[in-house]
């Protein structure tokens, strides 16, 4: 039994990351589980430039899962690398650094410095984000803009590219389709859902963005659809990602075509998560007599 699997050029032990936002940049989790273990790790994300994020309350519990407007904290491209990679390149496990950018140029710059340095192995491109030069609208509900910022980075950069797909567009297909044709090797699916929370007794929003992403157990069915949508309509591996609390859970993304998951709310939980995740899979794959985690799907 091989659990291996490969994104683009990116070659993972197993078929389990840790999805970006909940698991810090590795040092956080590692006194708690062996991150050597993990087929990789996905880190924070990060842009050219340090970013506050938002302002506090930030994220809050709600039925099923959590609501989080974290903003895209993170400490830029050079305390990331002076702070953040001696840590991940000591340790024997790919890292896929998460990146975003509020234009075209502020990717293609973030993704021309990561590319450079040392321990890599891949980037994924958070596009749901807001584009401050077309008035705040999100590139992720633009294919063709999508496809721009895709463009952009793959010229700046030789490693391994996993587009992260937003769930709220009419259409996913069209978008991964589009983050191909200019340059994807692989897709993530799928970031969180937008939503609200309203504390009804103090008569204003819980967070102080008014509205978040949904994360966790809620969103799992609807990444289920999204991945076996995205998997039959574009012939490059698919990162499954939403709602993973159990190895079951896992391995119904897997069913859908995901050729690797990424394990996200759980870690705040439970943060074994994503090794009990790995010794599912590799159960399930011995009861059924699979050889490897591609077989998984149906």
């Amino acid at each position: 039994m091989d659990l291996s699997v490969k994104i683009g050029k990116l070659e993972m032990k197993n078929p389990v990351t840790v999805a970006s936002g909940t698991f810090g940049y590795g040092l956080e989790y590692s006194e708690l589980i062996d991150i050597e273990r993990l087929g990789a790790i996905t880190v924070k994300g990060i842009k050219k430039d340090p970013c506050p994020g938002n302002p506090l309350p930030r994220f809050c519990e709600v039925t099923g899962g959590m609501i989080n407007a974290i903003g895209l904290q993170g400490p830029g491209v050079e305390g990331f690398v002076k702070d953040d990679m001696p840590f991940l390149r000591s340790k024997n496990v790919p890292v896929i650094v998460n990146m975003w950018g509020t234009s075209v140029e502020g990717y293609a710059e973030t993704a021309a410095l990561l590319d450079k340095v040392e321990g890599i192995d891949a980037l994924e491109l958070n596009v749901s984000c807001p584009n401050v030069k077309k008035g705040g609208s999100s590139f992720s509900a633009n294919p063709d803009l999508m496809a721009e910022v895709v463009q952009a980075v793959r010229e700046q950069t030789s490693l391994t590219l996993i587009t992260k797909l937003a769930p709220n567009v009419p259409d996913i297909t069209i978008y991964a389709k589009k983050a191909v044709d200019a340059g994807a090797d692989a897709l993530s699916v799928c970031n969180t859902v937008p939503a609200m929370a309203i504390d009804i007794e103090a008569r204003k929003h819980v967070i102080a963005n008014k509205t978040g992403g949904l994360s966790g157990a809620a969103i799992h069915h609807i990444a289920v659809k999204l991945v076996w949508e995205v998997t039959h309509a574009v012939d490059v591996p698919v990162i499954g990602m939403g709602g993973i609390m159990e190895p079951k859970d896992a391995i119904e993304l897997m069913a859908a075509g995901a050729t690797a998951v990424a394990v996200g709310t759980a870690n705040f939980i439970d943060p074994t998560t994503p090794i009990r995740v790995i010794d599912g899979i590799a159960d399930y794959m011995q009861r059924h007599g699979m050889e490897t985690p591609k077989e998984i799907a149906i």
